[in-house]
């Protein structure tokens, strides 16, 4: 069964992220702190205690914007600890997602927080921790949605995006940014699983970071011996591996 520590400076959140977590049949115990310094003198006292102690804490779910000691900072401190709780992220806001993964994140929740989602951060969170529930929780049916489009969830809501609306794609970490003409989203995959999951559907990799679509490209940029392609406004740069095969694929286009 898992310990958790729940941090949030807004009461209202952190009563509901209580309520969820009690609900859980993996979590034996759970706390909450009104902010990160709090949450530090507690975890302090935790590993004081031993990792059997009365007050130890296996998992921190946390907040990330609050006042003075943010949730990055407290995590930077416990990522120097020598057995640091581990951290599940719980916030309104997904642009701080890549420094929580660089961080070592278990997971990374966006609010409003969802029953079935935070349960999934559990789950990830018990497996780390090798934690093996007293009753088996309920099991979250996932219905994959079809090769034509890809979930991605935005303010707690899980959503479908059509592939063929995507222009480009760009590597952050060990998550991806989906870019479409309307914005981006952000995705918990490598670059390389959709560089193959969807080169037979026209994506192509013309840099270590960048992976884009044929379709969306509107012009193929040389000057002084560097390569670019143009997609809408944005001029992304071709590296010198890639330009050739590029440079291939966009002829048998216009050719065939």
């Amino acid at each position: 069964m898992l310990r958790a520590l729940a941090v949030d400076d807004e009461r209202p959140s952190l009563e509901e992220l209580l309520y969820l977590l009690h609900a859980d049949p993996r979590i034996g115990s759970a706390e909450g702190a009104g902010d990160a310094t709090e949450a530090l003198r507690r975890i302090n006292r935790a590993l004081e205690s031993g990792p059997d102690g009365p007050e130890a804490i296996d998992v921190v779910f946390l907040d990330i914007q609050m006042p003075g000691l943010d949730g990055l900072d407290l995590a930077r401190l416990l990522s120097g600890f020598a057995r640091p709780p581990l951290i599940v992220f719980v916030t309104a806001h997904e642009d701080f997602a890549v420094q929580a993964f660089d961080l070592k994140a278990v997971d990374y929740v966006l609010k409003p927080v969802r029953k079935e989602r935070l349960a999934e951060a559990v789950r990830r969170a018990a497996a780390q921790r090798g934690s093996t529930p007293r009753e088996a929780a309920p099991r979250i049916p996932v219905h994959e949605p079809d090769p034509d489009h890809i979930a991605v969830e935005l303010g707690g809501v899980t959503r479908f995006v059509a592939v063929d609306d995507i222009t480009h794609v760009e590597a952050q970490g060990d998550y991806a940014r989906l870019h479409t003409d309307r914005g981006s989203h952000l995705v918990r995959i490598p670059l390389s699983t959709l560089e193959e999951r969807w080169r037979s559907r026209g994506f192509v990799r013309i840099h270590r970071r960048h992976l884009v679509a044929l379709r969306h490209i509107g012009e193929l940029r040389l000057d002084a011996g560097t390569v670019s392609v143009l997609i809408g406004s944005e001029e992304l740069q071709v590296s010198r591996r890639h330009a050739r095969e590029l440079r291939d694929l966009l002829m048998r286009r216009t050719t065939s």
